[in-house]
């Protein structure tokens, strides 16, 4: 017979090492204050172990208490992997795609009505997230550009889909102010952006302000209205550069790594996601 804790007393424990305070756990397991602290008390005693200790106004975990978080996690993390995989397919077939809400609204959604075309039988549900919370959320697959906050493991693990290229991109007006004018717009979650496009083409463009934004569609907006220069992938503006409505005058530049598809870890890719991958390579690149 397995001897586990008792759940509840499991998840607050989790939820309080994860969120580094036992009000915080509470709303997000809806329960009270006294109610998480119990449970922590009941696996402490359980245990034999105390699991927090006072660090200024939160808690720290304790070194036995650290080590029994990180395996709690990662099957916490494989739990919700599985319970989705498992709700997907009760649901019926298709692909869970996780990407970011940018890509989705100007690239891929307008895309997919030529992949139902072809693959009738296939559906996509669509998860849009912002660069800071990018996980796989239970999806089948993730797909971005941007993955440096990821493992190492992950990263080896993530299929190749197409390079990226990034322009610097304006109203026609702004083009025509001094680089000391204008405004570098930035997204707060990749500002490695920006970095490697002065790397990479030995050019400051903008040495003005700093406007930054949570999500790219709000960057693109920001250049449109005159605000400054924002960096966004080519792909994602060409309706806007092909009316002029933006220009991209100091050009572009193909960023490292390119975007990338990551597989949800701990289960197999099935033949479903591996036909989507294909097309979304094949499609990319007419776009590119």
């Amino acid at each position: 017979m397995r001897k586990l804790p008792p759940l509840a007393s499991l998840r607050a424990f989790e939820a309080v090492a994860r969120t580094g305070s036992v009000t915080r756990a509470a709303e997000e397991l809806a329960r009270t204050h006294g109610a998480v602290s119990r449970h922590l008390r009941l696996l402490a005693d359980d245990a034999g172990v105390e699991l927090f200790e006072k660090d200024g106004t939160g808690l720290r975990m304790t070194p036995a208490a650290a080590d029994f978080y990180a395996a709690a996690r990662s099957a916490f993390d494989q739990l919700e992997s599985a319970y989705s995989s498992l709700a997907n397919h009760a649901s019926g077939p298709g692909v869970h795609v996780a990407c970011s809400a940018t890509f989705a609204m100007r690239w891929l959604v307008p895309q997919l009505a030529v992949f139902y075309r072809r693959h009738p039988d296939i559906r996509i549900r669509l998860s849009m997230t912002s660069a800071r919370e990018m996980r796989n959320e239970g999806a089948d697959l993730l797909v971005a550009w941007d993955m440096s906050h990821y493992t190492d493991a992950d990263q080896r693990r993530a299929i190749p889909l197409a390079p990226v290229s990034f322009a610097a991109v304006c109203v026609p007006a702004c083009a025509k102010l001094p680089p000391g004018k204008r405004v570098r717009i930035a997204h707060e979650y990749t500002s490695s952006a920006w970095n490697q496009w002065e790397i990479k083409t030995g050019k400051s463009v903008a040495r003005g302000d700093v406007l930054e934004f949570p999500h790219t569609h709000l960057c693109i907006e920001a250049a449109l209205s005159g605000l400054g220069v924002a960096l966004v992938e080519k792909r994602l503006i060409t309706r806007e550069l092909a009316d002029g409505t933006l220009v991209a005058p100091f050009g572009s530049v193909e960023f490292d790594e390119g975007l990338r598809a990551l597989p949800a870890a701990g289960r197999r890719m099935n033949a479903q996601a591996e036909v989507f991958v294909d097309w979304l390579r094949d499609a990319l690149a007419d776009a590119s």
